[in-house]
């Protein structure tokens, strides 16, 4: 019963799918990238992409939410019952993608409408479930304090921090956040994919609890956190960003399995480069996010897909520090949910990589995986999948991107075309028959599996 539920929840919410307005971002200042020893590169990130509970949250332990515009992911009614964190702890798990002893956490009240303080904040390493290793969590500060308030549409950047993080395939970070008082309005990542642990309201700090019997509660979202940063031990390390929706943010794949395709993509690296050399795959990616700013057909829920690609690319990609190229897979929202034309999406593309040149970052063109049989918006009908194909011609053959990755080719069924092949079209999470438009965890594989690693040396 609970698979089915969930199923369910899933395809109705992505028919709700639509564009948020573009969102001005004050940051804190980032290191460069550069290439000297000790520099800083990202290890983590989450795209911030709105306000709890708008977004689309995947196998959510909460109540489904009022249906409609502007609200579609469960609620965790029991942690949140008024919608923001009161006087609680927040332990978020976060899995960093390269080793490194000295590490910088970004907090993000990006969304809110008034300032947040967190009392308290401790960085350690899970053990399982909500419990931190003994002797690893460490008190985070911010400009030397232990508390710090974020205004509304800012972020905050933690200190550096020395937590061993010796083995990345195996260790993550539990990132733990005491909200003094009331948060208001709180900026999440919908989809994590990871599951993080929450104390109820009322309940005050726990940040520097070793156990998990004061986080009852759960979700797969991440909330507040946004972006970890670790000083890297060589001198060549540099990130590689997979710019994306809800194909790259992992729908379909399985929950706390690490197999999205950029995951797999970073398995890939790990074997194939020198020890030397050390890539960060970073997923930018937001469920039901457009590269264009045309937004969703009417009755669609407009907040739900974070700033479009246009106007992320800054915060998300040109900003990191050490990024040295860019996977971009997106597209396929602006065809099947606002019915945009292949023109649009290519003159989107068009800006995208153009900004993307200019900073001297290669870009690799991913061609959109096919959607037909999907039944919600314009996804599964012939006109867009001649417009998916239209695309995927330009993205092969007009020279605009530094290379190619043909996920298309690996994911369209040769006796069905337009179709996913019937073994990608499952649901690694919530189980039973796909929705025709995201590819499961085999699908995952067979992604990573082509792009050619040399586009990344």
């Amino acid at each position: 019963m609970r698979r089915k539920r969930l199923s369910r929840a899933v395809i109705a919410v992505f028919a709700w799918a639509v564009l948020t307005p573009a969102v001005a971002v004050a940051q804190e200042p980032i290191a460069g990238s550069g290439g000297s020893s000790g520099a800083w590169i990202d290890a983590w990130t989450g795209s911030a992409q709105g306000v709890y509970p708008v977004g689309y949250s995947v196998a959510q332990p909460g109540t489904p939410g009022p249906a409609g515009p502007g609200n579609t992911a469960p609620l965790l009614t029991a942690a949140f019952p008024d919608n923001q964190a009161r006087d609680q702890t927040l332990r978020m798990i976060v899995h960093p993608s390269v080793a490194g002893r000295s590490w910088r956490i970004r907090l993000s009240n990006e969304f809110g409408t008034r300032a947040v303080t967190f009392g308290r904040a401790f960085a350690g390493l899970q053990s399982s479930g909500g419990t931190v290793a003994a002797g690893s969590n460490r008190a985070l500060t911010f400009a030397g304090k232990r508390s710090v308030t974020i205004p509304a549409g800012r972020t905050a950047l933690s200190d550096p921090v020395a937590v061993t993080v010796s083995d990345a395939a195996s260790q993550r970070l539990a990132v733990s956040l005491y909200v003094a008082g009331t948060s208001g309005p709180m900026t999440w990542h919908a989809a994590a994919f990871t599951t993080s642990y929450l104390s109820g309201p009322g309940t005050g700090d726990h940040t520097a609890d070793l156990g998990d019997t004061a986080f009852p509660y759960s979700t797969t979202s991440w909330l507040f956190v946004s972006e970890v940063q670790v000083q890297a031990r060589h001198r060549d390390a540099a990130t590689v960003v997979a710019f994306g929706d809800s194909i790259t943010d992992g729908f379909f794949s399985t929950l706390n399995g690490d197999d999205r395709w950029p995951d797999v993509l970073q398995r890939r690296l790990d074997r194939a480069a020198p020890a030397r050399r050390p890539v960060s795959v970073l997923t930018e990616a937001i469920g039901g996010n457009m590269v264009t700013r045309i937004g969703r057909t009417p009755g669609g829920c407009t907040p739900c897909d974070g700033p479009p690609a246009l106007d992320r690319l800054d915060r998300d990609v040109l900003d990191r520090p050490g990024v040295r190229a860019v996977i971009l897979l997106e597209g396929i929202n602006d065809l099947g949910g606002g019915g945009a034309t292949a023109e649009q999406v290519i003159t989107g593309y068009r800006e995208i990589v153009r900004r993307v040149h200019a900073r001297g970052i290669k870009i690799i063109g991913a061609t959109l995986t096919p959607s037909a049989g999907t039944a919600f918006g314009l996804y599964g009908t012939p006109e867009t999948d001649a417009k998916r194909r239209t695309i995927n011609d330009f993205i092969r053959t007009s020279g605009l991107f530094d290379g190619v990755a043909d996920f298309s080719a690996v994911t369209e069924d040769p006796a069905n075309p337009g179709h996913l092949r019937p073994e990608f079209d499952t649901n690694s999470t919530a189980g039973g028959a796909g929705d025709h438009l995201h590819p499961n965890r085999a699908g995952f594989l067979a992604m990573a599996g082509a792009i050619d690693l040399k586009l990344l040396s």
